[in-house]
Parts: C-alpha cells; sequence; structure tokens
C-alpha cells in the first residue's frame, strides 16, 4: 500500500517525534522510507544592498544536513528498514511538493510544529502548505515541546 514514504526533517527533537510512526509503517508495509532535509538558500546583504549567497555557511549548512540524515538513515538500516537520504536547496514547501513527485512517494509522512495564532500567520506553516498543494495521502502528528 505505501511502498515509499517521504520524510520531510528540519533537524529538530520535534520533526523527529513522526520517526517512530514511520519505522512502524515501513516495517508492516516493507516500504523504503526516503528522508529529505531541505537547506534554504542562505542570503546576505552587502554594503551595496545586493544580495549575494553566503557560500561557506551554506556548504557547512548542506554538510550538516547529510551528516544528521545519515545518522537516522543508519538508525533505520539496523532495523531492515530501507531508506534513502536527500538534502535539497529551495523553498521548503516547494522542495517537499517536488520530492514528493519526483521520488513517486505514496505517502508524505510529517510532524506539525503546532504553531497557532499569530505564530501560524506569521512564520505560516508546512504542513499546511504540503497538504494544500499534495495529491496523495499526508500523515501529519502534532509535536509540542521539546
Amino acid at each position: 500500500m505505501y511502498e515509499r514514504i517521504l520524510v520531510p526533517l528540519d533537524g529538530s527533537a520535534r520533526a523527529e517525534k513522526i520517526l517512530p510512526h514511520v519505522e512502524e509503517m515501513a516495517l508492516k508495509h516493507s516500504s523504503k522510507v526516503i528522508l529529505l532535509q531541505v537547506v534554504e538558500p542562505i542570503l546576505t546583504v552587502s554594503s551595496a544592498d545586493v544580495y549575494i549567497p553566503g557560500n561557506d555557511s551554506f556548504t557547512a549548512k548542506l554538510e550538516q544536513a547529510h551528516v544528521y540524515l545519515n545518522g537516522i538513515k543508519n538508525k533505520f538500516q539496523e532495523k531492515r528498514i530501507g531508506v534513502e537520504s536527500r538534502v535539497v536547496s529551495s523553498g521548503i514547501v516547494d522542495a517537499i511538493c517536488e520530492a514528493a513527485e519526483t521520488e513517486k512517494v505514496d505517502m508524505i509522512a510529517m510532524a506539525s510544529h503546532g504553531r497557532t495564532g499569530a505564530g501560524r500567520v506569521f512564520y505560516g506553516s508546512v504542513a499546511a502548505g504540503v497538504l494544500h498543494r499534495i495529491d496523495r495521502p499526508l500523515l501529519i502528528i502534532r509535536s509540542r515541546g521539546d
């Protein structure tokens, strides 16, 4: 039923609350898990008010994302769960939706940070953005605390 599950992570303990759910589902359905981390481009402002990508910081963030996902990937592999990882640079909602299409996933599983009211309006909601754009099942758990 769910042969390929996309799991967007942002490096936080809150986002990782989805992992036990994904693990159980992957074991039950023999699913392959695709871990995704989106690293947004870093822009800095020069004295001339021109936006210039911050290359060194960006490269370091990409490397950190690979290390982070590899750690989770190893835990899934120890449990004999098929797993791959992807690090991409783009807008978060766009990247998740594009990865779902490219990887031909059957489901996206993610944690919502549970923002409400002004926080949700100001920061937006990745989960809500994905929900409104995606054409496949979406498992969302609300993650609070940590």
